[in-house]
């Protein structure tokens, strides 16, 4: 009996766990303005409505921006369940350019709570309320859609993990501008380059004042088609795109070269079949060349 009122003492003074439930807390994000987006830095500034939701009485004030700073906050509703503000933030967001110019990206909006775990608050996505206004444009951009997800975000240095919502807004640059404005004066100048395979052997200085002159136009056009967007360390599609142009305007270079050779040494058979050669050669490389980069895009 002694034994028995002991172990009743001891869990008397044992501290009661708690298995309290995380306040859950619906987020939604209604988008009303994007401001210039900078490839080079991977920023953007977004004007936008911002909407928590709780379960219960909860206080979800102390958020923060995992991916750039807000500007101004103004909170229009405060109730104990619901807090909804309108803000303007200064975001930023890691750039993929291997496509460029035909790449597309992700500009997102990532909000986190700054004291509380998932032990306390779990964020859960509200896609009813959630959106972008159709006034919405970004200039040189399509809007291709959005999407609003949650996350869970694990801090290991501090062995903690919190909540995340993510808004996500896709866009991508106009195919068909991109397009016009990319690559079009490359095709006009490798169409000048292969229509020089015309010009016979008594016509090759022509031929090579051609190749030169389209060749130095061609590394200009890359310079500046590459200078709107910052030093990476990979080849994106213009620069896969610009090489293989250059392969094609020194191949047909150096065909001229070699005709040029024989022509002064008067060798009219090795002459002619260089003519011929590069004649139905380097036209049906060209295609395949690039058949093969588009594929590959």
């Amino acid at each position: 009996m002694k034994a028995y009122l002991i172990i009743v003492v001891l869990f008397a003074f044992l501290p009661i766990p708690s298995y309290a439930e995380p306040v859950e807390v619906s987020v939604s994000a209604y988008v009303l303005n994007i401001g210039k987006f900078e490839v080079g830095t991977g920023s953007y500034t977004i004007d936008f409505y911002l909407d928590f939701k709780c379960n219960q009485m909860c206080n979800p004030e102390k958020f923060e921006f995992s991916n750039g700073r807000a500007t101004s906050i103004d909170k229009l509703i405060d109730t104990p369940t619901e807090k909804f503000y309108r803000i303007q933030a200064s975001l930023s967001q890691n750039i993929d350019l291997k496509r460029y110019p035909f790449d597309s990206h992700s500009l997102t909006i990532e909000v986190e709570d700054k004291e509380n775990t998932i032990e306390k608050i779990v964020y859960v996505s509200e896609s009813e309320n959630s959106g972008i206004d159709p006034s919405v444009i970004i200039v040189g951009w399509e809007i291709d859609g959005w999407n609003s997800t949650v996350t869970e975000h694990y801090y290991a240095p501090y062995d903690e993990t919190y909540s995340r919502y993510i808004f996500s807004i896709y866009i991508n640059r106009v195919p068909l501008t991109s397009a016009i404005k990319s690559f079009l004066p490359v095709f006009f100048m490798v169409f000048v380059a292969l229509l020089s395979l015309l010009l016979k052997a008594d016509k090759v200085t022509t031929r090579l004042t051609l190749n030169i002159s389209t060749l130095l136009a061609a590394v200009m056009f890359h310079v500046n088609l590459t200078s709107s967007i910052p030093p990476v360390g990979y080849l994106t599609f213009a620069d896969k795109f610009m090489i293989s142009t250059y392969m094609i305007l020194i191949s047909v270079l150096f065909s001229g070269i070699l005709l040029m050779r024989h022509t002064e040494s008067k060798d009219e058979v090795k002459t002619e079949k260089i003519y011929k050669t590069a004649l139905f050669t380097i036209p049906v490389a060209t295609v395949i060349l690039y058949t093969i980069i588009f594929i590959l895009l």
